[in-house]
């Protein structure tokens, strides 16, 4: 089993930033590709971004493109998100998502393990 222990949400002003981490631990030694999912309140969890392991390949939600940036640390299994110019439309919870295996990076289905979310609020 793989467990995902997210942290680094909180309150930020518009224009602030903020870094989320996301550890992988247990049997996470093999990883095809992690992402970050973000879910607003009363509306279903949407993909923003994903980094394959092997090679670093990146893929963003256009809604995010320019300001938040995914990263992985392969030696502590642990990946993030820089999130920069925050909005207050990306209040919501943050999720990271693991897969060993190829998928399509962009929908939920594709990830076998998630955290438990880190909340994010930005004020206008």
């Amino acid at each position: 089993q793989v467990q995902l222990v997210e942290s680094g949400g909180g309150l930020v002003q518009a224009g602030g930033s903020l870094r989320l981490s996301c550890a992988a631990s247990g049997r996470a030694s093999s990883i095809y590709h992690m992402g970050w999912f973000h879910q607003a309140p009363g509306k279903d969890r949407e993909f923003v971004a994903r980094i394959i392991w092997s090679g670093g390949i990146t893929t963003y939600a256009d809604s995010v493109k320019g300001r938040f940036t995914i990263s992985r640390d392969n030696a502590k299994n642990t990946v993030y998100l820089q999130m920069d110019n925050l909005k207050p439309e990306d209040t919501g919870v943050y999720y990271c998502a693991l897969s060993p295996f190829p998928g399509v990076g962009v929908r939920p289905q594709s990830y076998n393990y998630w955290g438990q979310g880190t909340q994010v609020t930005v004020s206008s």
